[in-house]
């Protein structure tokens, strides 16, 4: 069977110039997927690039991320709490993701539950006043919080806050 011989091809149509035509499309079509798989392969080789991981962390569910609306302040930063050290009731304007490297850090939050996370945990901190907060290092060994700020342009890093008035009476 031949190319442009309109047998197979346009058969049933009543065309021989319109199956010639669907059979080079047909052709073409398979010809660009058969040059786009490979590459990948031919992908050349980085150099001269390094990295280095600061943590790994895995999150016990989904991580529902929701960035700020509007431009976007991205900080990356490493955060050391001391034993029996604490962050103090706050709140932050935008998300935060955090990986634990070291250590565990007790969570206490707006509602007055407790969440830990280990090494090797990450977390969500939501955004918005109504999510008050509090970090406390209750073990021997330094907490290592490797955080990522989604904040809205311009806005603090965390905002202090007072305690929740479940949390009279409680640490933190």
């Amino acid at each position: 069977m031949g190319l442009g011989t309109g047998d197979a091809a346009g058969a049933g149509s009543g065309n021989g110039k319109g199956g010639r035509l669907r059979k080079v499309l047909v052709v073409a079509a398979a010809v660009a997927a058969v040059a786009v798989v490979p590459s990948a392969a031919g992908a050349t080789p980085g150099s001269g690039v390094g990295a280095t991981e600061l943590a790994h962390g895995t999150s016990h569910g989904t991580l529902p991320v929701k960035p700020p609306k509007g431009d976007t302040d991205v900080v990356f930063r490493t955060i050391t709490v001391a034993p029996g050290g604490t962050t103090g009731w706050h709140h932050h304007d935008g998300q935060l993701i955090a990986v634990v490297q070291s250590g565990a850090l007790t969570r206490t939050l707006a509602d007055c539950s407790v969440e830990v996370s280990r090494a090797g945990d990450s977390f969500i901190e939501p955004a918005g006043a109504h999510r008050v907060h509090t970090g406390r290092n209750l073990g021997t060994v330094p907490v290592v919080l490797y955080v990522t700020y989604l904040l809205p342009k311009g806005a603090p890093l965390s905002v202090d806050e007072p305690a929740p008035a479940c949390a009279s009476g409680k640490a933190g």
